[in-house]
């Protein structure tokens, strides 16, 4: 299976990277099997995922999913963001071959993480 065009487009045009000044939670992960690495940042607003940022050194489908992942939270509520499911991902980037589905993983497990942090807090 070849990369969606939702996957090639996050790829190429990466949204939300980068650093986040001041962030509420911060998390970074290597994911244990494949090495890539996926940092995750986020400032709240009235309960909301205000601001996101994120980067990651890996393969076509870690930065894709990173991309994505911060699209879809972008705006959200806590309780929102906290119902996302690895499933949802994986249909917003319009599927991945089953050699890239770690990248799902592992931008997942990174929000996981962040909410766990903002709950600690």
């Amino acid at each position: 299976m070849p990369y969606s065009e939702k996957v090639l487009d996050h790829f190429e045009h990466p949204r939300n990277i980068g650093e986040l000044a001041s962030p509420d939670a911060e998390v970074r992960l290597e994911h244990p099997v494949c090495g890539d690495i996926m940092s995750l940042a986020v400032k709240l607003a009235d309960g909301r995922i205000d601001q996101v940022r994120y980067r990651t050194r890996g393969c076509v489908a870690s930065i894709a999913a990173g991309s994505c992942l911060t699209e879809m939270i972008q705006g959200k509520s806590l309780a929102e963001v906290s119902a996302l499911q690895r499933e949802n991902l994986l249909e917003a980037l319009g599927g991945l071959p089953n050699a890239s589905v770690h990248a799902t993983h592992l931008a997942m497990d990174a929000l996981a993480q962040v909410l766990k942090k903002l709950a600690n807090e």
